[in-house]
């Protein structure tokens, strides 16, 4: 598996697993699975509710807790220090480990819940922080966050985020952001690589798949990972986890990118962070 040196000096897979949807037995099954594939780093959630069932696929994985990458989240209702702390705690106990490798704010505070946004994210960053000179996180960062919400956080923050997770496909990459985030040397993300399936219908995806012999779903990944833009792409058929993995073998030419980085909004399912309270992913 291919990694990526983050801001902290820690590594982290290229490729993970995304677990959001994947509760209960089907849950614990697709973890084991994609374990058995090859798939090292896991994405999970407080607000997915699967956190214990990503915890017992590991466990019937058999695999040792140091081949793992696990993340998991802060969900945005319980942003200031005290909770931050709660609920990390409480995601460890559920995950059953002694240590997260990531752990992110997964939406910034907005207006809608919060009369002081900037207050909420820097009160829940220093509780992180903290966590992590304990030595019970690896890495921090963040997810869904603008520009404005980094610049709000760096006038306090000790620790600059290492990960900023974000929507991320073709169709829809977020340029400016993501050009911003590698410029202050926070590592990018995709959450949606594929667009909730939206990218299977594109006529130059398709053309392009032919060229390499491909499916469409590689040639997306591909473009993401050549962004050097990590990708957690969920499944739960193994053989759909195999080929997301079959990546390796190929290489997309400089007008590919293009073409690629050129197509029309597809797939969006974001809206500006500060007006959207529930949003999950």
């Amino acid at each position: 598996m291919t990694h990526l040196t983050l801001n902290d000096n820690s590594k982290i897979p290229l490729i993970g697993f995304g677990t959001y949807k994947c509760t209960d037995q089907e849950g614990i099954q697709s973890v084991k699975n994609a374990i058995d594939k090859g798939y090292r780093l896991f994405d999970t959630a407080a607000i997915y509710g699967n956190e214990e069932a990503v915890a017992k696929g590991i466990e019937a994985s058999g695999i040792a807790r140091e081949q793992l990458y696990i993340t998991t989240k802060l969900w945005r209702t319980h942003l200031n220090y005290k909770e931050a702390k709660a609920e990390f705690n409480k995601s460890l106990e559920k995950l059953k480990l002694d240590y997260i490798d990531l752990y992110l704010i997964h939406w910034p505070a907005n207006t809608k819940n919060y009369d002081n946004w900037q207050h909420a994210n820097a009160e829940s960053w220093r509780a992180m922080e903290e966590l992590q000179a304990e030595g019970k996180i690896k890495s921090i960062g963040v997810s869904n966050f603008f520009q404005e919400h980094l610049e709000a956080l760096f006038k306090t923050a000790k620790v600059i985020p290492a990960v900023n997770q974000i929507e991320f496909h073709p169709g829809y990459w977020q340029q400016e952001l993501t050009d911003y985030c590698k410029a202050k040397n926070i590592t990018v993300e995709s959450w949606s690589p594929l667009a909730r399936g939206k990218v299977f219908d594109n006529q130059v995806l398709k053309d392009i798949a032919k060229q390499h012999n491909k499916s469409v779903s590689q040639i997306c990944l591909r473009w993401v990972i050549q962004h050097n833009v990590i990708i957690i792409p969920k499944s739960t058929s193994p053989n759909r986890m195999e080929e997301n993995l079959d990546l390796f073998d190929f290489e997309l030419s400089q007008s590919d990118m293009e073409l690629i980085n050129a197509l029309p909004k597809m797939g969006f399912s974001g809206e500006h962070p500060n007006f959207w309270p529930d949003r999950i992913s």
